[in-house]
């Protein structure tokens, strides 16, 4: 069969996202755990959000003529992020996947991104490989957590909704703890009404786009990712993503009721600098 590559389109969203839910359940359930999207809907709203947002690149795949999966790239920051890149389980193990991957390698490097960065989950070996030999190297394993709001604060320390004033202090934040900005995906965040802002001592000492699946948060001190989970009314999609290294961070989540419903592994090519404080990576980076 003949597999074509081409731009992704929102006319793309309806097959592409029956194809993220399938692909998704069924690795999930042949591993024993449960998929990263709750029905076909919820997979193809998705799909046609990335798809019509132009901070997207997106690549479908065909095979004689039918979509066989998609994947894409978050250009919405410097360093970029890729996913959620998904094959047909009736194509899958052919090649498909690795040439959607190569698809959006050579997109980075055209756009001459100085890193690129994924999420996978560690009980799929696969896809562990398949980004291993494309040149990816592990970071940090990731623990998705999911429970109820904690419902409460952290002393000193003061958590409310983000303004547009406040751009400029969460990307200086960013800078400070891991390098570069995310001002895309905040600014983003903002005219959705989800970013919220941490303060201490009377500055800006964190933010979170939003405290969800796919959102990311960043914090001069673990206390400042304390007090921003503490606030949040629920965590969004299958929950927040705690790195394991961060161990006051991951203990206090459990012992305030959260759950371990996976584990997730950070892969990066090119830049990449250890974090200089606390942060919550999305689920693409």
């Amino acid at each position: 069969m003949e597999l074509l590559l081409r731009p992704g389109a929102r006319a793309d969203a309806t097959d592409c996202g029956r194809i993220c839910f399938e692909a998704f359940d069924r690795l999930a359930r042949e591993h024993g755990f449960v998929g990263d999207f709750p029905s076909v809907e919820a997979a193809t709203g998705l799909m046609d959000t990335l798809l019509g947002h132009p901070g997207f690149y997106s690549v479908t795949a065909e095979l004689d003529g039918r979509i066989a999966g998609s994947n894409f790239l978050d250009e919405r920051s410097s360093v970029v992020g890729i996913g959620p890149v998904t094959v047909d389980p009736a194509c899958q193990n052919a090649g498909v996947g690795r040439r959607l991957m190569e698809d959006v390698m050579r997109r980075a490097d055209e756009r001459q991104a100085p890193g690129i960065r994924l999420l996978q989950s560690a009980y799929h070996c696969r896809s562990f490989a398949l980004y291993a030999g494309l040149g990816f190297q592990f970071r940090e394993t990731l623990a998705c957590l999911q429970g109820p709001p904690i419902g409460h604060t952290v002393p000193g320390y003061t958590v409310r909704p983000a303004t547009d004033a406040d751009l400029a202090a969460c990307n200086e934040v960013s800078r400070r703890v891991h390098g570069v900005d995310r001002g895309g995906e905040v600014s983003d965040a903002l005219k959705q009404g989800t970013a919220r802002v941490v303060e201490h001592e009377g500055r800006v000492t964190g933010y979170a786009t939003d405290l969800a699946f796919f959102a990311h948060a960043v914090g001069e001190t673990t206390e400042d990712l304390k007090a921003l989970i503490a606030s949040a009314t629920a965590f969004g999609g299958p929950g927040i993503l705690v790195p394991a290294s961060d161990a006051a961070l991951l203990q206090w989540c459990l012992r305030h009721g959260l759950k371990v419903t996976q584990l997730m592994t950070l892969m990066t090519v090119g830049l990449y600098n250890e974090p200089a404080g606390a942060y919550l990576p999305s689920i693409l980076y």
